[in-house]
């Protein structure tokens, strides 16, 4: 997702440029044309990727249960890292397409799965 997207995008065509990505400095000393995974990922130094990751890594996906209090915190964390160059409102509202689109992709796997089981059940 990250390489099809905004920041991959832009991260793919400037990373041979060493006044765009200077791989000698310190993450937080750079000053990059956009994120590389480590720095939305690995903030502030830390190596727990699942820190910072989607909050939808660690809860099942689709079977979150969006009122836990581990959902609002992974979520403002995230939003934080986002602020750095966003406004509170962009973070707010990319998350909730996020959150319809996973709901979506719930959906259209329990469809699917039912459909293959369906074919198994026919000889298929």
């Amino acid at each position: 997702a990250y390489d099809i997207g905004l920041h991959g995008t832009v991260y793919q065509v400037n990373k041979w440029d060493p006044k765009q990505f200077d791989w000698d400095k310190k993450l937080a000393d750079a000053d990059y044309v956009g994120p590389t995974c480590q720095y939305c990922h690995m903030r502030g130094g830390h190596h727990n990727v699942q820190r910072f990751s989607m909050v939808y890594a660690s809860m099942g996906m689709s079977m979150a249960d969006r009122g836990a209090p581990i959902w609002k915190e992974k979520r403002d964390r995230w939003a934080s890292v986002c602020d750095d160059c966003h406004s509170p409102r962009f973070a707010k509202e990319n998350l909730q397409a996020m959150d319809e689109s996973v709901k979506d992709a719930g959906l259209k796997y329990r469809e699917t799965f039912k459909i293959a089981a369906d074919l198994v059940k026919d000889g298929v």
